[in-house]
């Protein structure tokens, strides 16, 4: 039980870390960041799961995100990640991430980060 503990906290430990260097995470890396409290371009994604939408505070986001409501989920991160400007008319995310397989590792890397 011990070890199963210690391995979840390094892990969302090492998650912003490993985001640094895993190349599924590189396009993302330009605006956003895994790291609580750094703000880029865009929000951070640090605890993003479970989190309302539009929620990070000090974040300037789209009048349609805001409007959108919910939580965020993995089908809607994959939904959103996939087409952002499908998904959300109006968001300011222009870029999404067509490879579900590419899309299924930043959403992983995004839930291991707390």
């Amino acid at each position: 039980m011990r070890v199963l503990v210690l391995a979840a906290v390094m892990t969302a430990l090492a998650a912003p870390a490993l985001a640094a260097t895993d190349p599924n995470f590189a396009s993302c890396s330009g605006c956003h960041s895994l790291d609580a409290g750094q703000q880029g371009v865009g929000p951070s994604l640090a605890g993003v799961f479970g989190r309302k939408k539009a929620a990070v505070a000090g974040y300037a986001y789209s009048p349609a995100l805001k409007a959108k409501g919910g939580v965020w989920t993995a089908a809607e991160l994959d939904a959103y990640l996939a087409d952002p400007l499908k998904a959300v008319p109006g968001t300011k995310m222009p870029i999404g991430q067509k490879d579900p397989t590419k899309r299924a590792a930043v959403i992983a890397l995004m839930k291991a980060a707390k």
